[in-house]
């Protein structure tokens, strides 16, 4: 626990300065970096025994989502729609393949762009009028919906939430989190988006916070699938960088649209 929160605060020491006072080009920075790592990791759960390849075919499918999602927004389905194409013809005519887990592997590199491909909307999002309070609504929910869950959980918790694929969390513990989530949207909607109404905030915090939930069992169900306990090593206490982030890449998603889609 005091390695977790030590991480956790060192981590938010170097973060919130950048996302406050650097503007896009900092959250764009970040975002590349982390998306760096994270295929390091993916790739070495996903692809273990062909790592280096598959690093090479991760990043050049995640550089055309993230270039279309922010430059090219009107190209970025075509992108992608080209990266398909091309990951079928790279599986199909790859020498030494073997045709039985060729599909396999196909729809590894197509999981891998599109589930990582989803944290390129929080640069998108630091764009958007009154992006830096949207980006805030986005980690609010994430870190604020695990706090609570994590607290209210140890404390309270007595039904497991999906024991199949995690465990240790229960009803009461995501019960706790959405609380956390929603005060936190309401407290960040009050500074930083005036049009932001009471119902806004009630469904960024209770379907954000549900659908970060969803996000970490996603990530634990692939590693389960995958063999492996944590996506990396990198922050002592919480694993992987994709451990740390499987909320906010969901989270993320769902309030660029809210705010693209209900908001704009």
């Amino acid at each position: 626990m005091k390695t977790r929160l030590i991480v956790g605060l060192g981590g938010l020491a170097v973060l919130l300065p950048a996302v406050v006072f650097g503007g896009t080009v900092a959250v764009e920075i970040i975002v590349i970096l982390v998306l760096l790592v994270c295929i390091t990791e993916y790739a070495g759960m996903a692809f273990p025994d062909d790592r280096g390849p598959a690093i090479a075919w991760l990043g050049l499918g995640l550089a055309a989502q993230t270039v279309g999602l922010l430059y090219f927004p009107t190209q970025h389905s075509t992108l992608l729609a080209f990266y398909t194409v091309a990951t079928l013809i790279f599986v199909t005519l790859r020498p030494g393949e073997e045709l039985a887990r060729a599909a396999d592997r196909a729809g590894r590199y197509a999981l891998g762009v599109a589930w990582m491909g989803l944290l390129p909307f929080l640069a998108a999002l630091r764009h958007l009028d009154d992006g830096l309070a949207w980006c805030f609504v986005v980690l609010g929910i994430a870190w604020l919906g695990d706090t609570g869950a994590y607290f209210a959980g140890r404390s309270l918790g007595k039904h497991k939430l999906y024991e199949r694929i995690s465990p240790k969390k229960t009803v009461e513990g995501m019960v706790g989190g959405i609380l956390t989530a929603t005060i936190g949207v309401f407290i960040i909607a009050r500074i930083g988006l005036p049009d932001a109404t009471i119902v806004d905030c009630l469904i960024l915090g209770v379907v954000g916070c549900t659908a970060g939930v969803l996000g970490d069992l996603s990530e634990s169900m692939l590693k389960r699938a995958y063999g492996v306990k944590d996506a990396g090593t990198i922050m002592p206490g919480h694993g992987g960088l994709l451990d740390r982030i499987d909320s906010v890449l969901f989270v993320g998603a769902l309030v660029y649209g809210y705010a693209t889609i209900v908001k704009g």
